[in-house]
């Protein structure tokens, strides 16, 4: 399955203007770094991924509904599958963008 498109466009509409933030094709799908640190994209199981602080990922779990991401078989904490029906409307979109880029922004810069 290829990746949302228009989901990965409502995306870089809301990075729009920061300059911190490239765009890269991987894991089948559209990614959005910030200094070359992924923090959210557009994936090619549906929905995005998100790259979130581990010590909110419980709280997250638990209030959203989002769940932790699986590669390969194996569980990636601190990595989020957030679904496209929870995704609808651009605030819960836009919350996701933020969690993500919010924690890549911390991280030492990979560029």
């Amino acid at each position: 399955m290829a990746y949302d498109e228009q989901l990965a466009a409502r995306i870089r509409a809301l990075l729009d203007g920061s300059p911190d933030v490239t765009e890269k094709k991987m894991f089948g799908g559209l990614a959005f770094l910030v200094h070359g640190n992924m923090a959210i994209a557009a994936s090619g199981q549906g929905g995005v991924l998100v790259r979130v602080d581990p010590a909110q990922s419980d709280e997250l779990l638990a209030t959203t509904g989002a769940s932790v991401a699986e590669m390969r078989g194996r569980l990636m904490p601190g990595w989020l599958r957030v679904d496209a029906d929870h995704l609808a409307d651009d605030a819960a979109l836009a919350r996701w963008v933020e969690i993500g880029t919010g924690f890549a922004r911390s991280l030492p810069a990979k560029d």
